[in-house]
């Protein structure tokens, strides 16, 4: 899974001359909580959700709604936005982006690519791509099993499921320590559980769960 794959590629920027209260109008009309600082098209910094508040005159302030408005208005981005930019490559892995993030306690990587922003990852982003790969809101039947970590055992699963003719739309599985594996499938359309469940018991494994699962609204 590529950065590419999954980042937000309409990106809405800003200038280093941009006055902040504009950036805080921007900010509200589309909804965004990060913009990009550009100049002659190369990125020199970022402005986020926390920088702006901080900018902004606290409600325990002196100063009068004339003067905070004058304050914000005459205020440039360059003044108050982030220079040191953490980046990424589009190329590189989604779990690149992830641990950037949380080794650097950001939630949002500009994607650069020969020097240009060719988009954003968020943590948002982020939290849409693990729903989109566990197939979490497809409508279908998921199954939740437990088997032994060794050779065979994912291609029994799969072989016993295929011979009651459905298809496998995504899948996932985590090792654990104790030498198990915690697996995920998500099957496409409906199907008799019962037999399902026996099939797959038959194979080794232990089922934890076989649910319906229904299609939900996307998010934006």
């Amino acid at each position: 899974m590529a950065v590419k794959d999954y980042m937000t590629k309409d990106v809405i920027t800003i200038t280093p001359e941009t006055r902040v209260a504009q950036a805080a109008d921007i900010m509200r009309d589309q909804d965004v909580r990060r913009l990009p600082v550009l100049y002659n098209g190369k990125l020199v910094g970022l402005v986020t959700a926390g920088t702006m508040a901080d900018a902004t005159p606290s409600k325990a302030t002196s100063l009068s709604i004339y003067e905070m408005n004058y304050l914000l208005n005459k205020t440039k981005i360059k003044d108050i936005m982030l220079k040191k930019v953490i980046t990424i490559g589009p190329d590189a892995s989604l779990e690149d982006a992830i641990y950037l993030m949380l080794e650097h306690k950001i939630g949002v990587l500009p994607v650069m690519h020969e020097e240009k922003l060719c988009g954003i990852i968020t943590d948002r982003d982020v939290f849409k791509a693990f729903l989109h790969v566990s197939g979490y809101g497809m409508q279908g039947t998921r199954i939740v099993l437990e088997a032994d970590n060794k050779v065979g055992i994912l291609a029994k699963v799969s072989e016993s499921i295929s011979k009651a003719k459905l298809n496998i739309g995504r899948i996932v599985a985590d090792s654990r320590a104790t030498g198990k594996t915690i697996v995920e499938i998500q099957i496409d359309g409906q199907c008799d559980q019962a037999s399902l469940s026996q099939a797959l018991a038959d194979t080794g494994v232990t089922i934890i769960s076989v649910t319906p699962t229904e299609i939900k609204a996307d998010l934006n």
